[in-house]
């Protein structure tokens, strides 16, 4: 196989979302969604793929003391400095074509002290591009191209103890065509529909507080995430055990730590309160919940010393990395630390997320662990991003998935009404129209239909015409 990229071009779409999304440090509340389309040469066959990514504030960076505006710069000069290098790769396989650019990508920004998490943003999109152009050029799908391993993917190049391992020997053997959707609560989102303000109800049709969003969609598994204050999140773990259980639903849950803490201890002081209170020990058991998510901030969270508060902590709940996963080796760094696993999103980089879900399974056939590849979630929407991202969810087996794009903006109501008819006949199991008449995400049972997703080349059935394309977005990157 023979890979070059002969050209590229950028689209941004803005996008606002129903309400504010509170996480961590940022609540936000409108962000810009980029486009990468790319011209390359497979095997002397001319073809084009495309990928998206919405750039949302503080989850690259964690910097209080800096706003978007001062942040969004520096995510645009990522982007086109791997469209740039990429154009003067030469490669013999996808795995290899990926592994150049990731290699020249992160010389240039440790040069320029650029943190590999926002880095290797650019990689991951031009991958992505890639990936679904060999698919739609070789008439396969992603699913089908990693069982083969037409993607040339060398295991043992990221993780040694897998040089013998081909990705089919440690995946699923058929991609998933139902995943359960895990439902986001946001640090501000309402519980209770009669808690919303008629000032800030939704008008678009769409379930706004936990409540409504658990009858409409029938939801079992959530992510609830912590501010880190104590007295607060005790309040509103309270309320929201309280909510599931009036509801009755055998529910899941994770907890995001969204980085509030600034060590293992700190964390640890909190956790044994949660504990203590009457309310929350069973809500908190094994029972229900699934894992903890980055509680310790970037800066501390693979730290040496946190190995010994883990292994010192005997009814310590399993964690995983989510922000500190930036680099190739940061899970093996940190399962060495008592960490039990990391998250799986596309933009941290499809090949790695590969490699990483190989390891684990690895793992798990000699110790069952737990071992976890978390399916995780940056405000994912469609008609490109959400469905690339559930193609590699179905693919490695990840069962249940966070999903939140769909809740905080109104389905795919930004585009044109020609590009969501489009969506919705090419994906008709996974989108349909709402109440409104605007294409939106389906949830039934709690579950997402996958299966048009798993035949699609790389989970995006829309042809890339130059039309529609034009539906996408304004030409260029924003900034």
């Amino acid at each position: 196989m023979s890979i070059t990229l002969e050209s590229f071009e950028w689209r941004t779409r803005p996008m606002s979302t129903r309400f504010p999304f509170r996480y961590g440090i940022a609540a936000m509340t409108e962000l810009p969604h980029v486009f990468l389309h790319l011209r390359a040469v497979i095997d002397g066959k001319p073809c084009s793929g495309l990928a998206s990514e919405g750039l949302p504030p503080k989850w690259f960076t964690k910097d209080a003391t800096t706003r978007f505006e001062e942040d969004l710069p520096q995510m645009v000069q990522v982007l086109e400095k791997a469209a740039g290098f990429a154009c003067a790769i030469k490669a013999q396989s996808l795995f290899a074509f990926w592994q150049e650019l990731y290699r020249q990508q992160d010389e240039w920004a440790r040069g320029e002290k650029i943190p590999p998490l926002l880095a290797h943003l650019g990689t991951a999109l031009v991958e992505r591009a890639l990936i679904d152009a060999f698919c739609r050029s070789s008439g396969t799908s992603f699913s089908a191209a990693l069982k083969s391993n037409a993607l040339g993917i060398e295991l043992g190049e990221l993780h040694p103890e897998l040089v013998t391992c081909q990705p089919a020997d440690l995946l699923p053997e058929q991609a998933d065509t139902t995943l359960i959707a895990r439902h986001t609560v946001g640090l501000g989102d309402p519980l209770k529909d009669t808690d919303i303000p008629s000032g800030e109800r939704c008008d678009d049709g769409l379930p706004q507080a936990l409540d409504a969003v658990i009858d409409r969609y029938g939801l079992t598994h959530f992510k609830v995430k912590l501010s880190g204050a104590i007295e607060t999140d005790l309040a509103r773990l309270r309320a929201i055990a309280a909510l599931l259980e009036e509801k009755g639903t055998d529910y899941r849950f994770t907890l995001d730590g969204n980085e509030q803490y600034p060590s293992i201890g700190a964390f640890r002081e909190h956790w044994e309160q949660f504990l203590a209170d009457d309310g929350l020990a069973v809500f908190l058991g094994e029972a229900h919940l699934l894992f903890v998510e980055q509680p310790i901030h970037r800066d501390h969270a693979l730290n040496p010393e946190v190995a010994e508060d883990i292994r010192s902590w005997k009814q310590c709940p399993p964690m995983i990395i989510d922000e500190s996963d930036g680099e190739i080796n940061s899970l093996r760094s940190a399962l060495k630390l008592g960490y039990r696993g990391t998250s799986h999103k596309n933009c941290k980089g499809v090949f790695k997320g590969i490699a990483n879900a190989c390891l684990l399974e690895y793992l798990r056939r000699d110790d069952d662990g737990p071992w976890i590849l978390s399916g995780e979630d940056l405000a994912n929407v469609g008609p490109v991003a959400l469905l690339n991202d559930l193609a590699v969810m179905a693919a490695l087996g990840v069962g249940h998935v966070e999903r939140n794009g769909h809740h905080y903006f109104s389905g795919l109501s930004m585009y044109p009404q020609k590009l969501q008819d489009a969506v919705c006949a090419a994906h008709p199991d996974l989108y349909g129209p709402s109440e409104k008449g605007f294409a939106t995400l389906g949830i039934t049972g709690g579950k997402l239909a996958t299966a048009s997703l798993v035949e699609a080349p790389f989970g995006c059935g829309l042809a890339l015409s130059d039309e529609m394309l034009d539906l996408l977005g304004e030409g260029g990157l924003p900034w």
